[in-house]
């Protein structure tokens, strides 16, 4: 809830924190791990046309470093994004969430007053099945294949299963 409130208090259009901030902890929850899995970074994903710089982004990592030291935070602008992976703009934050590059990832959210709003396109079940499935709608077989192995998520979730594209 820091985290999410530490993001909130910014007031980034369009703001989710995604990724493994909420895939992580789904996973450990199948394991019956009582610690969370430490986090590389956590994922803040905004949208802002007018603003597309990457300097804009690394303000962002400062000032919520500063309220929340603990976390390694990556701000990336959806607005961007798209170039970085030659895909077509994205027309909003959900956008970029949803193409992704495997499902359990495509999850995101937000802190909206003190609800909750989560936004998950091919819904909760996918994290909640133990599978690493690559994104049907828009596979990128090569990159799932490097990331399952560079982040050897079945060594820390042994349970999980990785399903080849």
């Amino acid at each position: 809830m820091a985290c999410l409130r530490a993001v909130a208090s910014l007031e980034l259009p369009d703001a989710m924190i995604g990724a493994g901030f909420i895939r992580n902890m789904i996973w450990d929850a199948l394991h019956q791990y009582s610690v969370a899995s430490p986090l590389n970074d956590i994922d803040v994903v905004y949208f802002d046309k007018a603003d597309t710089s990457r300097a804009t982004e690394q303000d962002y990592e400062q000032r919520l470093a500063a309220m929340y030291p603990a976390a390694n935070w990556e701000v990336r602008n959806q607005a961007r994004m798209h170039t970085c992976h030659n895909d077509v703009a994205y027309q909003d934050t959900s956008d970029g969430i949803r193409r992704w590059v495997e499902l359990p990832t495509c999850v995101g959210v937000k802190l909206c007053g003190d609800q909750l709003r989560w936004f998950a396109p091919y819904g909760l079940r996918e994290n909640w099945k133990g599978e690493i499935r690559i994104n049907p709608e828009f596979p990128r077989p090569a990159v799932f294949t490097q990331r399952v192995a560079k982040k050897d998520w079945l060594s820390r979730w042994p349970h999980l299963t990785v399903v080849q594209p």
